[in-house]
């Protein structure tokens, strides 16, 4: 089966949430169908600026077809466009120009769908917010497959996305609380719906994926063992790699305010005001300026066996972003059994933490110090926590699992372009 997947951006080094979940369900999906990736040349999502070279090329095994956009974001003129539109009376052309500035602007990647469309047996759409989704699911709504990575923010709220979710013919949602959300606001016509998410690697002694049978095994196995092989010598590697001989917390994404970190570094500069002696380390790409303080170590952009190493090392994993569709940060430190500390303005977050009994949640920062001192402080709460997140993943997110349900969502779709009573 032929399978296009559009997204604003697609690389390694592109860590963004959505971005991210896009290739990981593109490397799978590869391993049994021929799969093209059409995106924009665009690495830098706040300018949209072409930095990769138009036309073919091959990620990871993936195919991946570039289109250079035709114009960058002004990011200042942008928001304070949004900041108008989203509190003032304004018709459907302003909604538009919104989401020509916005970005990424990419007609050529939308020429290549009107012509090349039919040749594809279905069409994914990863995040409803911009532009070459909202115009690419017109195209072909009937081969179309939408996933929303929505959340509650001011855009969803424009009059142009009540079309973009009416189109689909099939809708893959992050978890029940996006779903209830979308189709709360929503008129959802899919012919399809399922609660997916993504999936995540299980590992096993030595630092390899673990296998579905392989996790069956240790599921059924003694949990006394999986204690020592998870918590004994935890990711010894990374900490000599950054000199980490005592506890820290680690956050890993874009270093950004809109992901929580500036309120992060705040709550954790009154943790170790009240005696807390752990450090904060924080993975990815800096957006913003970071306090030189001693206890704050920054780690850069790592490799994905790296990024794995740092959540096993960790004696906490912190996901502070008040807007999450998923939280693939989450998933992955639970699958390697570090607990999570979440903020609780993320009611997906609250969500996993609740269903998996494998981290705690915060709602201000004196629930935040006492929440960390107590984990911190507690290695058998840890080691319980851990073993629950890793129950959570191997029934909920193992890569056997969200590939099935991908594979039902494209039997539907086939069935319905087959037959156009449908």
């Amino acid at each position: 089966m032929k399978i296009g997947i559009v997204v604003q951006r697609y690389g390694t080094e592109i860590l963004g949430g959505s971005e991210y979940h896009c290739r990981l369900i593109a490397e799978r999906l590869a391993e049994r169908h021929q799969v093209e990736v059409l995106t924009t040349c665009a690495r830098d999502y706040i300018t949209w600026k072409n930095e990769y070279a138009e036309g073919p090329d091959r990620v990871r095994g993936v195919t991946v077809r570039r289109f250079a956009n035709v114009r960058t974001r002004d990011i200042e003129s942008f928001n304070r466009y949004s900041d108008w539109i989203f509190s003032h009376p304004h018709t459907r052309q302003d909604e538009m120009e919104w989401l020509a500035q916005q970005g990424p602007w990419c007609p050529a990647l939308l020429d290549h769908l009107e012509r090349q469309h039919a040749a594809y047996d279905v069409l994914i759409f990863f995040t409803y917010l911009y532009a070459p989704t909202v115009l690419g699911l017109q195209i072909d709504p009937g081969r179309s497959l939408l996933v929303p990575t929505a959340h509650d923010e001011p855009a969803i709220h424009l009059e142009i996305y009540k079309e973009a979710f009416s189109l689909p013919a099939a809708i893959a949602y992050n978890t029940d609380v996006e779903r209830k959300f979308l189709t709360t606001r929503f008129s959802i016509r899919a012919i399809a719906e399922e609660t997916v998410g993504c999936g995540v690697d299980l590992m096993q002694a030595g630092g390899d994926r673990a296998t579905a049978d392989e996790e069956d095994v240790r599921a059924a196995g003694d949990e006394a063992d999986d204690d020592r092989h998870y918590l004994s010598a935890r990711g010894a590697r990374f900490r000599r790699r950054y000199r980490l001989h005592g506890p820290f917390v680690l956050y890993g994404g874009r270093i950004d305010p809109g992901k929580g970190c500036e309120e992060l570094i705040e709550y954790f500069g009154s943790y170790v005001a009240a005696g807390g002696d752990a450090s904060l380390v924080l993975m990815g790409v800096k957006l913003m300026p970071l306090p030189e303080e001693p206890y704050i170590r920054f780690a850069g952009r790592l490799s994905d066996e790296e990024r794995l190493e740092a959540l096993e090392a960790a004696t906490v994993v912190v996901v502070p972003s008040p807007y999450e569709s998923l939280s693939l940060l989450a998933l992955e430190s639970f699958a390697v059994g570090t607990p999570v500390l979440a903020n609780a303005r993320s009611d997906v977050l609250v969500d996993h933490c609740l269903r998996s009994n494998a981290g705690l949640y915060y709602a201000d920062r004196d629930e935040f110090v006492e929440c960390l001192t107590l984990l911190a402080a507690d290695e058998a709460l840890r080691r319980g926590l851990g073993r629950n997140g890793r129950g959570y993943v191997r029934h909920n997110y193992r890569w056997d699992v969200i590939l099935r349900k991908y594979e039902r969502m494209f039997s539907r779709l086939r069935g319905a372009t087959r037959d156009p009573e449908r």
